[in-house]
């Protein structure tokens, strides 16, 4: 079999050997029932990381935050969050199918919204207007490179949101890079937000599920949105399990894809035809725009695979890479390389 480099997403990693003997090991119940006590483990270890009451295992990030808005808020309300965010632009518009909400977007730089902005946003109390019940913010941000919020943007924009009387969503799919990134325990930025999301399938490696985490009685409101959704699981421990080793093993490691991701838009970055903005070079994900080389991300993408390297191709100019476990720095390397063979064909 053709071995391939894949950089299209940290959601590519493959479980570890010992995520693989803890699944088969796993003490397992019916977690409906609340009798799984692997799940129970894991559930109670996200709280700690998270400096919350309690924590809910699902089986993605999208129903992770989509359990969250649909907690949070009612039919009819509407919502503050940043105009690429992955709540607004990626979850197949489950903000209005399944809460019924509207949202209220706000251009970030480079990912980070404004909170005087967020601020403005807020909708007075008027017959005419629907209300303002929830603010979302996602760190690190996908679209923006895998940018981190500043613990000061991230506090002034609670503040506000708690002087207005409304909760705060934080998607935190990668929240672990954003905390290695900022060099604080993950409770530090999770402090400023009333519920938290968070993957173990991404750079933690798991095969399978997010966590959802908060005050007893949001996590407690949440269980049922999620049974409606289908995320009532039985057995869940033996998904559990590979998740308590993520937590366990694989976060101090997330240090290595930040400097694999830094080495690698160093190197593309100095390729004639590309331009990436280096400040949005944070964690693990490098944005590319390839408008140089007069070809679409998506005949870019193609020319690549052919030698080897695997991204996510489209209609516009910008590519992007992200590094996880299972990428070394021979493999960034032979990325780059690549990358220099697919300039010269083109320039």
């Amino acid at each position: 079999m053709e071995k391939f480099i894949d950089l299209r997403s940290d959601t590519v990693t493959l479980p570890t050997q010992e995520m693989r003997e803890a699944m088969y090991r796993a003490e397992v119940g019916d977690d409906v029932y609340g009798e799984d006590p692997t799940v129970k483990k894991l559930e109670e270890m996200a709280a700690e990381i998270t400096g919350k009451e309690a924590a809910m295992f699902v089986t993605s990030g999208t129903q992770g935050n989509q359990v969250s808005i649909m907690t949070h808020t009612h039919p009819g309300d509407e919502i503050i969050l940043e105009e690429k965010s992955h709540i607004f632009t990626y979850e197949v518009g489950g903000i209005g199918y399944l809460a019924g909400v509207q949202t209220r977007t706000i251009p970030g730089k480079k990912g980070v919204m404004d909170p005087s902005e967020i601020e403005a946003a807020i909708r007075e109390d008027d017959i005419h207007f629907p209300k303002t019940s929830l603010i979302c913010v996602e760190n690190t941000h996908n679209r923006a490179g895998g940018t981190v919020i500043p613990l000061n943007v991230l506090k002034w924009t609670y503040e506000i949101a708690q002087n207005h009387g409304i909760p705060v969503h934080l998607d935190g799919a990668r929240i672990f890079n954003a905390a290695i990134y900022l060099g604080v325990p993950v409770k530090e930025i999770a402090k400023f937000a009333d519920s938290v999301m968070f993957c173990l399938s991404k750079g933690l490696c798991a095969p399978v599920g997010s966590i959802v985490a908060g005050s007893r009685e949001f996590i407690k409101r949440a269980r049922k949105f999620r049974k409606m959704l289908g995320g009532g699981l039985r057995q869940a421990g033996i998904l559990a399990a590979a998740g308590i080793v993520a937590l366990e093993k694989m976060v101090g490691r997330l240090k290595e894809d930040h400097e694999n991701a830094r080495l690698l838009a160093e190197g593309l970055n100095a390729i004639p035809g590309i331009f990436i903005d280096m400040e949005t070079v944070q964690t693990n994900i490098v944005i590319c725009d390839i408008s140089g080389f007069k070809i679409n991300a998506s005949e870019f993408a193609k020319r690549l695979l052919k030698k080897g390297i695997k991204i996510n191709g489209g209609s516009g100019y910008l590519v992007r890479f992200v590094t996880h476990y299972g990428i070394e720095k021979k493999d960034i390397l032979k990325a780059i390389e690549a990358v220099k063979e697919v300039a010269e064909e083109i320039l």
